[in-house]
């Protein structure tokens, strides 16, 4: 595969490209952890960490390396459609999961949202308040950002090295796991804990969401029916939490 094409003045730089995507890597994955395991205040680093994927092509590339990782419109405005519901049913796949093997206990992933919801400020919010301010920020910053850096970025520089099906695994399986800071991995009065369990189930679950994302960004030659999903995902993963979760979790 041709190699990503960077902006003229970053071209035949150190470190290269694949070097500078492990390194990027290593550092959302700290931000992220960070962000959702560390204390209360620290949750903002998740959307100035997803502002940074969002600011990333236009930092590194040229607008063919930005056309290169899918920042075109797809082959057919039908995949939007496709997009929507691929979304909407994962979310309802893991909200059904989740709550037949686990109820309302700490390991349903969706519970372990909610309160990651409740840890944050917001005074005399109402429910639907509540509802609205979550639901559109899971719908702009996360997808955007994770998607233009999984599936496009980070894709395109492993299939510089990897085959299309190994390059898929190692980013899905990448976000997959970055996912444990939302669930699996838990801050108690005694520290972290893992849910092994439920956990594992959760991350491949979100190797199944990652890889059928992949599937849909190279379908349509563009990462942006990817965005649509992702953020489908979100919001009815929102909606089921706020429906049928959020007064549960405790």
């Amino acid at each position: 595969m041709r190699s990503i094409d960077l902006k003229p003045a970053l071209r035949g730089r150190s470190p290269g490209i694949g070097a500078l995507a492990f390194l990027l890597s290593a550092l959302f994955l700290a931000v992220r952890a960070f962000a959702m395991l560390g204390p209360p205040g620290a949750r903002g680093l998740f959307l100035l960490m997803c502002v940074a994927m969002i600011a990333l092509p236009w930092i590194l590339l040229s607008p063919h390396g930005r056309y290169q990782i899918g920042l075109k419109f797809p082959t057919s405005a039908g995949y939007f459609g496709i997009a929507l519901v691929i979304g909407a049913a994962a979310a309802s796949l893991c909200f059904v999961l989740g709550v037949l093997l686990y109820g309302s206990s700490a390991e349903n992933w969706f519970i372990s949202v909610a309160r990651s919801y409740h840890t944050q400020p917001t005074p005399g919010f109402t429910m639907l308040q509540l509802h609205l301010t979550f639901t559109i920020v899971a719908c702009l910053f996360s997808p955007i950002g994770e998607e233009l850096f999984f599936r496009g970025f980070l894709q395109k520089v492993l299939e510089q090295r990897l085959s299309v099906r190994a390059s898929t695994h190692l980013e899905a399986g990448l976000f997959a796991v970055v996912h444990l800071c939302h669930h699996g991995v838990l801050v108690t009065a005694a520290g972290l804990a893992l849910l092994p369990a439920s956990g594992a189930l959760w991350v491949l679950l979100m190797f199944a969401l990652a890889w059928t994302l992949a599937w849909l960004r190279r379908a349509s030659d563009s990462v942006l029916p990817a965005v649509l999903a992702h953020a489908a995902f979100n919001a009815t993963m929102n909606g089921f939490i706020f429906a049928f979760l959020w007064t549960l979790e405790k």
